[in-house]
């Protein structure tokens, strides 16, 4: 049987549509690898339960990849920042990173915890998010969470870019003539199926929003398959 690599985008604390997608629409085999493309965490209302899943397919010993997104690289600054910060009288107080990470979703992740400072966050679950790879090259893709840098002589020595970047222009050439597959900025259904579809692309978005239930188009967790160039998708079911 031939084996499947599945690329999951953006899932933003909601654990159970990604739990349906894996267990309801995908439906692996334990040959199938199971690629992440970041951001986990953030936004929904169970980052904890995410993690906690993909760590017990892991445990499992499903074939897993993981990237890093730009909600982990936020939570791993919050947490040294509060590990490292001076107290006040013996007072807490939120930090600079956590009050702005907290404005992107870290808000929501925290409550998952059951914690007030990010410090708070048991360690295991930082450690997983440090040891997280910025790409992934195939023999025809590379995979990253945000995209990359084109202008420079080499895009994959930009950690910033492939983590932030909204805007991006390949050039597959600094590739080595390979698509560039990410997530990172949402986008509908429509221009996700047409890019796919389309032999004039040098990029694949998967992003579609899953937390972004009010606007058409937009609100599922997508499955991609790279073999075979066909997506699957799961409706959000966390709201």
């Amino acid at each position: 049987m031939d084996k499947k690599r599945w690329v999951i985008p953006d899932i933003h604390g909601c654990s159970k549509t990604l739990r349906s997608l894996i267990e309801n629409v995908i439906k692996p085999s334990r040959w199938d690898e199971l690629i992440f493309l970041g951001d986990y965490i953030d936004r929904g209302p169970d980052s904890k339960g995410v993690i906690d899943y993909i760590m017990s397919l892991q445990h499992k010993e499903y074939d897993i990849r993981l990237l890093m997104g730009n909600h982990e690289e936020y939570c791993v600054k919050a947490w040294d920042e509060d590990k490292n910060k001076t107290r006040f009288l013996g007072l807490s107080f939120r930090t600079k990173t956590q009050k702005m990470w907290e404005l992107h979703g870290g808000k929501e992740t925290m409550a998952s915890f059951k914690v007030d400072f990010a410090s708070e966050i048991s360690e295991k679950y930082i450690d997983w998010m440090r040891n997280l790879s910025l790409f992934i090259e195939t023999e025809k893709h590379v995979l990253v969470h945000a995209g990359m840098n084109f202008t420079i002589d080499d895009p994959f020595t930009d950690r910033f870019a492939m983590l932030w970047t909204k805007e991006f222009k390949v050039i597959p050439s600094k590739i080595r003539n390979k698509k560039v597959i990410h997530g990172h900025t949402p986008v509908d259904l429509e221009f996700m199926d047409h890019v796919i579809k389309s032999d004039s692309y040098h990029f694949i978005d998967l992003d579609n929003g899953v937390y972004m239930l009010n606007r058409a188009g937009y609100g599922n967790l997508i499955a991609y398959e790279l073999n075979s160039n066909t997506y699957l998708i799961q409706p959000n079911l966390d709201y």
